[in-house]
């Protein structure tokens, strides 16, 4: 079976090499020819663990290609998955694809898009004369982990009515149905439900944790202890339960953004939802608090931040509680120097020049009041902690992510504040 996937983006890119990873051709079309060249030779435009490499390989397999070409594409394809990062357009496109196609396809949205999108794309197609399968496929990826979230789902969702549709898409996805992989057949409301509930029920999971590690802060309890023991709880599961993370990536925001619109326009009040948004905007805040606590006032200090992506192995700033803490620095009237293994090109889209970009870790940490963990990348357990003790103007670092070894820390002679640590 011939597949296709649209969109030259984060979703189009990562769905495209994953699928033809299972060993079936595929072809990912895009009108950016520029763009379509550098992905065949295996450069992509954002860093995603292992992406590359299984890109470069299926080229060279022949299973992986890349197209502008959007009539030659929609003739060629049974089934083609739409997975632009955004819905604009997505009807038109469809319109489109359906029009050059030999036979009714079967459009599959990958796309994150707002609640009753599928069925206006159904009955758009339906008003100019043509007919199509729609199908709603909401995935779930984690920046940084996407490979493994696509090979490794917790489930399938399909939103349609058509069993023909559930038939091909499960024999394209037969390696995980085989592995069982649950699939959960519904309607298209439902599964365009199910992707924004899911980062609505994951924001207010870390915004909870974050809150109980205020408490703990002020009865001498260890936040990270207690999200061990929570977490082993079978009704609670351990991710996303750690304290000091922080609710980000690329398609977060929309999602909640989507979310509380629908609720409104229905007369519905999601207060939960605001809270933990509450909550989650406030973290940087609480960071300049412990900081300011430590050296009176943020006000002419010099502030080292490392790591500036919103999680490990992403170079994805969207949603970053560490860019938030910057701005809130700089606006407060502090000097902010940082560095970050992968993100800080991303960085400076959104920064400017408002902050000093450094090359390594120890260059962050230079002179500064105090040194800020704000990504939770391992290369920083490895630090020489000597070396940076030399150069700091004060020994004083806010691990916001709770991954350094506090105790040697301290008995380095560091002035360590950790998350909820008491």
């Amino acid at each position: 079976m011939q597949i296709g996937v649209y969109g030259a983006g984060y979703l189009g890119t990562v769905v495209s090499a994953c699928l033809a990873d299972f060993g079936t051709p595929v072809s990912c079309c895009h009108p950016d020819s520029s763009q379509m060249v550098a992905m065949a030779q295996g450069n992509v435009p954002f860093h995603e663990k292992n992406l590359t490499e299984v890109i470069k390989r299926n080229v060279r397999s022949g299973r992986l290609a890349y197209s502008t070409d959007i009539e030659s594409f929609a003739r060629k394809a049974q089934v083609i998955f739409l997975a632009e990062d955004s819905p604009q357009h997505l009807s038109d496109l469809a319109i489109r694809i359906t029009r050059a196609a030999p036979k009714p396809p079967i459009l599959t949205i990958v796309t994150p898009v707002p609640v009753g999108t599928a069925s206006a794309i159904e009955q758009s197609i339906t008003q100019v004369g043509l007919r199509a399968t729609v199908v709603s496929q909401p995935m779930f990826f984690t920046s940084g982990c996407a490979l493994e979230d696509f090979n490794w789902p917790d489930r399938i969702i399909l939103g349609t009515d058509s069993n023909d549709a559930v038939l091909a898409l499960k024999q394209i996805f037969h390696s995980l149905v085989m592995r069982g992989v649950p699939v959960i057949v519904t309607n298209h409301e439902t599964a365009e439900l199910v992707r924004e509930s899911a980062t609505a029920f994951v924001a207010t999971k870390i915004s909870f944790i974050n809150e109980l590690a205020s408490l703990c802060e002020h009865v001498n309890a260890d936040a990270v202890s207690l999200s061990l023991a929570l977490g082993l709880d079978k009704k609670i599961a351990p991710r996303c339960l750690q304290p000091g993370a922080g609710m980000g990536g690329l398609f977060a925001e929309s999602d909640m953004d989507s979310l509380a619109e629908l609720a409104q326009r229905n007369g519905v009040s999601l207060k939960i939802l605001s809270a933990a948004r509450e909550v989650n905007h406030g973290l940087a805040d609480q960071v300049i608090e412990k900081i300011s606590r430590c050296v009176q006032s943020v006000q002419n200090k010099d502030v080292g931040i490392l790591g500036l992506a919103f999680k490990p192995n992403t170079n994805s700033v969207a949603g970053s509680s560490s860019m938030r803490l910057a701005k809130n620095l700089i606006a407060q009237g502090a000097r902010v120097r940082a560095y970050d293994p992968v993100a800080l090109p991303d960085a400076r889209l959104e920064l400017n020049g408002s902050v000093f970009y450094c090359e390594s870790p120890y260059a962050a940490a230079e002179g500064v009041d105090a040194l800020v963990v704000g990504t939770g990348w391992p290369e920083f357990r490895g630090l020489d902690f000597a070396r940076i003790k030399q150069i700091l103007r004060r020994p004083l670092i806010v691990d916001t992510k709770n991954l350094l070894d506090s105790v040697r820390l301290r008995a380095m002679g560091f002035e360590y504040v950790g998350v909820g640590r008491g």
